[in-house]
């Protein structure tokens, strides 16, 4: 392992590192949607008033030092050792794969973390992200700290338990963030056969109908879990059919939800 990265000292430079990296990821994507959707009033996929922007921004500032900390420390760990099996060597196929795996195993811890903080007892973890009835990008990490740590230590675990090279979460981190963002949006710009069954796939309507009605679409890159626990919502293939149209310029037959 480099030298910079030995001791405390190398934990507090990653942090950094990975805090600025995940801030920039952050107001770059916030802005870009902002900006884009602005453009497409038709794509928006509700009517209710979109959440407050400098309540979500005030609270994620927090929630990413917290989430930096443990994709940090999970590489820290693992750079120093502290690992169940041999890393992989660094290669193409290691990386294709391990990323692979990485997103399933984790759409599995989302999904079932996620329900259990929806539970009367670990709720109150979870309020605060659910301030965010019509959630815009801006939204995607207005979390409390607690409520993060459930969902987000996976990046502080997986690499001690997993023989995949540290590039492998680095990737899966930013690949997360940003499809995060993109389905807090708040407008439809993803909508495809490819979002609904046979597919496992989703588009931002997916979690955006987590955050309107409470109780359905748990998951967080895939609707398999949520079609196995038919925890799905009902009306979920027929909102992307509806989007599908939009965008091949058809009027929609159903108002935003």
């Amino acid at each position: 392992m480099s030298v910079w990265l030995v001791g405390v000292s190398g934990f507090v430079i990653m942090l950094a590192l990975t805090y600025v990296v995940l801030m920039v990821l952050y107001f770059s994507m916030g802005i870009a949607l902002e900006l884009i959707s602005a453009r497409h009033p038709e794509r928006r996929i509700q009517h209710r008033a979109a959440s407050n922007k400098q309540t979500d921004i005030r609270q994620s500032i927090l929630s990413l030092f917290s989430i930096s900390a443990y994709v940090a420390g999970g590489l820290w760990l693992q750079l120093s050792g502290y690992t169940l099996f041999n890393i992989w060597e660094l290669s193409w196929w290691s990386i294709i794969v391990g990323l692979l795996v990485s997103v399933v195993i984790y759409d599995a811890w989302f999904y079932w973390f996620h329900r259990l903080m929806h539970t009367k007892l670990f709720y109150r973890f979870h309020a605060q992200h659910h301030v965010s009835v019509a959630p815009t990008a801006w939204s995607n990490n207005n979390d409390n700290l607690v409520g993060t740590f459930f969902e987000q230590s996976y990046f502080l675990v997986a690499p001690i338990l997993m023989p995949f090279p540290p590039v492998v979460f680095v990737l899966h981190k930013v690949w997360d963030q940003v499809t995060g963002m993109i389905g807090h949006a708040g407008h439809e710009f993803f909508a495809s056969p490819s979002a609904r069954a046979p597919w496992p796939g989703v588009c931002t309507t997916y979690h955006d109908q987590h955050h309107s009605y409470f109780h359905f679409n748990f998951a967080n890159t895939f609707t398999i879990w949520d079609r196995l626990c038919g925890t799905l919502h009902p009306r979920y293939e027929s909102r992307v059919r509806e989007f599908e149209r939009i965008a091949d310029g058809q009027p929609a037959k159903n108002k935003p939800s």
